[in-house]
């Protein structure tokens, strides 16, 4: 979808707003915030998932409160830009569970992973034996977070 903002109407838009708020908002009572009935809430949610504005819903872990310490952003180079190259890479990060997110960019470096580790140890044993080994990288610059200013999942609408 090119530009889905232009699909949704005030209603739709106070539907997104409260289910970013809280995903476990019951459909009664966000039926009742936005003033409709259930079943015309319903269809507005199948419209919203079937054209792809909602994505899914997540449980959103404290990832401190089990026991990841860390939080460490990491920007990657790969040696050259072949298809293989980069395949073998994304195809590397998707499987690794340190990552919970991975973004292809444009500048010095080729990618920024976002990346929870346990501790200073369980950091080092990821960078050399996880990450460094992959096929055609070359760089690995890391940066630890030491407090967290904004984190939020909602977009503006």
């Amino acid at each position: 979808m090119s530009n889905g903002n232009n699909n949704l109407d005030d209603i739709d838009r106070e539907v997104l707003k409260y289910l970013q708020q809280d995903a476990r908002i019951t459909n009664a009572e966000l039926a009742r915030r936005v003033d409709l009935s259930p079943p015309g809430l319903q269809k507005r949610l199948k419209k919203l998932e079937d054209s792809g504005i909602i994505e899914g819903y997540a449980t959103i872990v404290n990832r401190e409160a089990v026991g990841y310490d860390m939080l460490c952003f990491v920007q990657t180079t790969l040696v050259r830009h072949v298809p293989e190259a980069v395949s073998c890479f994304k195809n590397a990060v998707k499987d690794m569970p340190e990552v919970l997110e991975c973004y292809h960019l444009t500048g010095e470096y080729d990618y920024l992973l976002k990346v929870v580790v346990h501790n200073r140890k369980h950091l080092e044993k990821f960078i050399l034996e996880t990450l460094t080994p992959i096929p055609g990288m070359d760089r690995v610059r890391t940066s630890l977070v030491l407090s967290e200013i904004k984190v939020t999942t909602a977009v503006s609408l």
